[in-house]
């Protein structure tokens, strides 16, 4: 495999994992300096976004259907097929954990705007905003936050694992080129 491809799916590998630390640590009591500011959610989520979009590029042009890219997969080494399989088993976990935690909370999204802090409430079909107070707000804030760091994880463990099965497609690819050559 070429050296791209393995940088590619580590750094995808290496973005998950920090993402869901990141969302693991929002059950944390208190507010962490970290999570409080809106920066580290755009940028693991652009940084995800981008190297989602590349692993596609990428699978896509191997040109191999489905059973194909799952045999690549397959053949890449245990440990990061294990390595892999956790990150997304540790994705599907936190959001499902989430939505345990959240029960039937009929307020989502909370953000502070012009001084007030506001929720939407789901139980209600118009005018879903609601005010908070700031208590409210700040028991609210992590279970949005975690769900923000979550999926940026969940699409960067899925560009890892596509990325790497295109690089193993693309070698595999390569060794049959020069096997036909050689005859």
């Amino acid at each position: 495999m070429r050296r791209s491809f393995m940088l590619h799916g580590g750094a995808a590998a290496a973005l998950s994992a920090a993402a869901l630390v990141l969302a693991a640590l929002t059950w944390l009591p208190g507010a962490l300096p970290l999570i409080e500011p809106a920066w580290p959610m755009v940028t693991v989520f652009c940084l995800a976004l981008l190297l989602f979009l590349a692993a596609l590029a990428r699978q896509f042009a191997t040109g191999a259907d489905r059973s194909a890219q799952w045999q690549a997969f397959r053949c890449l080494p245990g440990r990061v097929q294990a390595g892999l399989g956790f990150l997304l088993a540790s994705s599907a976990v936190i959001i499902v954990l989430g939505f345990v935690a959240a029960g039937d909370q009929r307020l989502q999204d909370a953000e502070a705007r012009e001084g007030r802090y506001v929720a939407y409430d789901t139980s209600v079909p118009t005018d879903r905003a609601v005010e908070l107070t700031r208590d409210e707000y700040l028991a609210l804030l992590p279970s949005g936050r975690r769900m923000m760091f979550v999926v940026p994880g969940l699409l960067s463990a899925t560009a890892a694992a596509l990325v790497l099965a295109a690089g193993e497609l693309r070698r595999a690819d390569a060794a049959s080129a020069v096997r036909r050559r050689r005859r």
